[in-house]
């Protein structure tokens, strides 16, 4: 059974907007999380012969344990647009639905906290729309970096597009961190193990 689940590819999707001027964003986080994983897996990002996202394909877990084929992913596409790359690599690499993951920025959990789950609504979020109406379902697994909502009556579109405070940034890393040991324990342990490790 270990030999099997071994050899099955999980493909996980960090959802962001590309190029330097985005980087920072509430909507990075995906990027950012993706990013702490590929540094764990000792590799760069490279670009995919389908010419529509940036790879790294390894093996993720400790050291000497039988570790789960893992390629992460982002998509050179802005982040309504994240579906068609999505598909295209899901495609190459034979993953079905099930063996995706998408890390995202959600508004309606608080700044620090992550949720786990798999399928469910988008919430109004465009990159996982354009993965749902791509991929043909919303059923996949989704890791939740909570953004919270913004202060008073900034706008919705203007908060997640924008930096991070100064003492979130504090904060962002031990969240980035946290986010990439969920990824590492949902692929190599189940959605119910890791919801009871991380579902705060």
């Amino acid at each position: 059974m270990a030999e099997q689940s071994a050899a099955e590819v999980w493909l996980v999707v960090g959802l962001g907007n590309p190029g330097p001027s985005y980087a920072g964003h509430r909507h990075n986080i995906g990027y950012l999380v993706v990013d702490e994983l590929a540094r764990r897996m000792g590799s760069g990002f490279r670009a995919h012969k389908t010419g529509r996202a940036d790879v790294v394909e390894g093996r993720l877990g400790p050291p000497g344990a039988p570790a789960p084929r893992v390629v992460l992913a982002k998509a050179r596409s802005y982040m309504n647009e994240s579906g068609g790359p999505v598909k295209a690599l899901a495609t190459f690499y034979k993953v079905p639905p099930e063996r995706v993951i998408a890390i995202h920025d959600e508004l309606d959990i608080d700044f620090g906290t992550l949720r786990i789950k798999l399928g469910g609504g988008d919430n109004g979020h465009n990159g996982l729309k354009s993965m749902r109406s791509s991929l043909g379902t919303g059923d996949f697994y989704r890791v939740r970096a909570g953004i919270g909502r913004p202060p008073g009556r900034q706008d919705v579109a203007d908060f997640v597009l924008s930096n991070y405070s100064t003492t979130e940034r504090k904060e962002l890393p031990f969240q980035i961190d946290t986010a990439a040991d969920a990824v590492e324990s949902l692929v190599a342990d189940g959605l119910a193990t890791t919801q009871s490790r991380y579902n705060s």
